[in-house]
């Protein structure tokens, strides 16, 4: 049960690893017996190994009832559609609240016409910090104009809801079928397989529904078995919304007809292509049907597909393609066919925990939200760009990722041995290096800067709070060490060391040095992990300073691997870089904060001074001592009820850095909102983000450490 090299442990282990059964006892709370468990357990690693099949397919998700929190999700990490329990989306209306039926690709991106010209530079406003303007792209509110720019950045561009495919069911009587019409569910999705069967009955006719993702094309498969075909009952629409460019798109907006403008360009009675077209956004449905079939458009953007009569079986597949340069639509077969081959390959590499063994009662659900949130970020976050906060499923922040953020949807890849669907991700940086170098030399600094919300294109989103983040600077540097760890290969040093050091060098040139204290000081002017704090007066947060110095720490150790001498720069500013804030024997969330014990706002959001041990390794800058007190007092007196998902595992890896794991594991399972997992894994905020993929990510890097 050890994982891949890693930054846990600081060291590398030996490559293949294999993982294997053991009885987990996650009941035992004292920590003597604990640590002698955990001893037992790397005694016992050659002992039986684990049977992966039966593990992952233990967890399959079986919804028995129209629960709009419970829809399923196929995928292959850029491209995911989720269906209700017909198999398809055929009520997007209904579930539009709960979990939206999405279909979103990584390239679907849409912006509305500029019809007033807007400037990015409008959105700039200076903070007067450490003696010099620094102009950040913020939410400005005056003047008009500029707060209308950068409210326009904020929305445009907004990732794309790209259609929905669902059936169109006739009763008897001709009239549309509702969601109470439909009866007799079973649904299950088969985990080791990556497909839904869904089984229901109208008015006492059965229908069977098969609902696959092609392995690497953006398009599903479905197959359908019933009677209602033959009657003429059953068709598939396609239906085209438009967006609708709020904070949050659940994707079903049928209004606005008018805006946008969809045509069938070929019709053939086995194949027909869709365009859809919104403002200078233009992209194609291919279709493939496995029997003769009848496409036909009707009011709005609403598309027929009829199968031909004396049928009870029908088989088509849809892609989504963003070029129509020539027919790519893939059978049903050839996509069930790269949907399962694909996931038995995900499942049988790669790090897998089975707790079977255990007598503790948790047990059994800490393993399911293992299990479902692997599958669920394989479906959903294993692209090449940053993902959203609710994957490829609706937006959230107009769909736009946060990289502060990209470190709990995307590091647990390395951690669990496959770090290829990290490293996926990490080219997406080098495209948008030069955005990150300009932004860097707007503010005066060297190097290059991180954008915190962001697009496909890397261009910043204004922000009040995201633009003074800067816990997302030292990501880079994280990810290309697990690249490296995992192959210890000077490849791997040639192709990521420009970014390293172009990152290393803004952090160095960053902090403020205090001449009369002789130090280097982070702020002011950043807001921390834990955004309670104004940025105009904080300065030096415990977890950003911990972060700081290893990230630079690591940054001259690819130097020296590279045979080039230390950087002065950097050398300079780890060996005056500010101590922890430390007051009445506790870590405070920032030095500037010291009322961060007596405030009650600062005992909300992110308890992000634990992650300066847990998060991060040990440096040699925290006590743990101090640490054990900080973490008793979080324990006791924080607000939980006002934290986020991903809080409850960067909680639980500052326990097991302590020698705590009893409390490791009451932090993943503390019955708290925000950690909620549902029935098909998705970690549940509240009624706005009913996904948080970071949540499940978390889990994972958690999960990873504790083992």
């Amino acid at each position: 049960m050890r994982f891949y090299k890693s930054l846990y442990n600081l060291k590398p282990l030996p490559k293949h690893r294999r993982f294997f059964k053991t009885p987990c006892d996650l009941g035992m709370s004292t920590k003597p017996s604990m640590f002698l468990l955990f001893t037992l357990l790397s005694l016992n690693l050659l002992a039986q190994k684990i049977d992966r099949k039966a593990l992952v397919q233990r967890h399959n998700v079986v919804v028995t009832k129209a629960d709009t929190l419970s829809s399923l999700t196929v995928g292959n990490g850029g491209f995911a559609f989720t269906v209700d329990v017909t198999g398809l989306q055929t009520f997007p209306k209904e579930y539009s609240k709960g979990m939206p039926l999405g279909t979103q690709s990584e390239w679907g991106w849409h912006s509305f016409s500029d019809t007033v010209g807007y400037k990015r530079e409008e959105a700039l406003k200076p903070y007067h910090v450490n003696g010099r303007d620094i102009t950040y792209m913020v939410q400005v509110k005056e003047p008009e104009h500029a707060k209308k720019a950068a409210d326009w950045y904020r929305q445009n561009p907004h990732r794309l809801q790209l259609g929905n495919i669902g059936f169109e069911l006739l009763k008897k009587d001709g009239s549309l079928a509702t969601l109470d019409d439909i009866k007799n569910i079973r649904q299950e999705l088969n985990l080791w397989t990556g497909e839904i069967k869904s089984h229901f009955t109208l008015e006492d006719i059965p229908v069977d529904v098969s609902t696959v993702c092609h392995d690497i094309k953006d398009a599903i498969g479905a197959k359908i078995s019933s009677s209602l075909i033959a009657e003429g009952r059953l068709k598939v629409k396609v239906v085209f919304p438009y967006p609708t460019g709020a904070w949050t798109d659940e994707g079903a907006n049928w209004s606005d007809d008018d805006k946008h403008k969809s045509e069938l360009m070929i019709n053939t009675n086995r194949t027909a292509i869709i365009e859809h077209q919104l403002d200078s956004t233009v992209y194609y449905a291919d279709v493939w049907f496995g029997s003769n079939a009848l496409v036909s458009q009707k009011k709005g953007h609403g598309f027929l597909i009829e199968p031909g009569k004396a049928q009870s079986n029908f088989e088509f597949s849809l892609s989504f393609i963003s070029l129509l340069t020539s027919h790519t639509a893939a059978t049903y077969e050839q996509t069930r066919s790269g949907s399962e081959n694909s996931w038995k390959t995900y499942w049988q590499r790669g790090g897998a925990i089975d707790f079977s063994g255990s007598t503790d009662k948790r047990a059994f659900e800490l393993e399911r939200r293992i299990i479902l949130s692997q599958y669920l970020m394989k479906t959903q976050e294993a692209g090449y760009y940053p993902p959203q906060e609710t994957g490829l499923t609706y937006n959230s922040w107009f769909g736009k990722p946060h990289l502060e953020m990209h470190w709990w949807h995307a590091t647990h890849y390395a951690l669990w041995g496959r770090v290829e669907l990290l490293e996926k991700s990490l080219d997406w940086y080098k495209k948008v290096f030069p955005i990150a170098k300009d932004i860097a030399k707007r503010q005066g600094f060297e190097g290059a800067r991180w954008q915190k919300m962001t697009d496909n294109t890397g261009e910043e989103t204004p922000s009040s709070v995201g633009a003074l983040l800067i816990w997302q600077q030292p990501h880079f540097i994280y990810f290309a060490e697990l690249c490296y760890r995992d192959k210890a290969d000077k490849k791997v040093l040639d192709k990521y060391k420009e970014l390293v050091f172009a990152t290393a060098d803004f952090m160095a040139s960053f902090p403020y040095y205090d001449s009369i204290k002789k130090r280097y000081i982070l702020g002011k002017g950043l807001i921390p992990a834990q955004e309670r704090f104004k940025a105009e007066e904080t300065f030096n947060p415990t977890y950003e300073l911990v972060y700081w110095r290893w990230a630079l720490t690591i940054a001259q150790e690819w130097r020296e691997r590279l045979g080039m001498p230390r950087n002065k720069k950097w050398d300079a500013v780890l060996q005056k870089l500010s101590p922890l804030p430390v007051q009445d024997n506790l870590y405070l969330a920032a030095e500037s904060a010291t009322d961060s014990y007596t405030n009650p706002e600062y005992k909300t959001d992110h308890p992000s001074v634990l992650a300066a041990l847990g998060v991060m390794p040990s440096t040699g800058q925290v006590n743990n001592g101090i640490m054990k007190n900080t973490f008793d007092w979080v324990w006791k007196n924080w607000s939980w009820k006002d934290t986020w998902g991903w809080d409850f595992p960067m909680t639980a890896m500052t326990a097991t850095r302590l020698g705590m794991p009893d409390k490791a594991i009451d932090a993943l399972l503390m019955p708290i909102k925000t950690n909620t997992y549902l029935v098909n894994g998705h970690n549940y905020q509240d009624d706005r983000l009913r996904i948080y993929m970071p949540g499940n990510g978390g889990l994972l890097a958690a999960i990873a450490m504790m083992v």
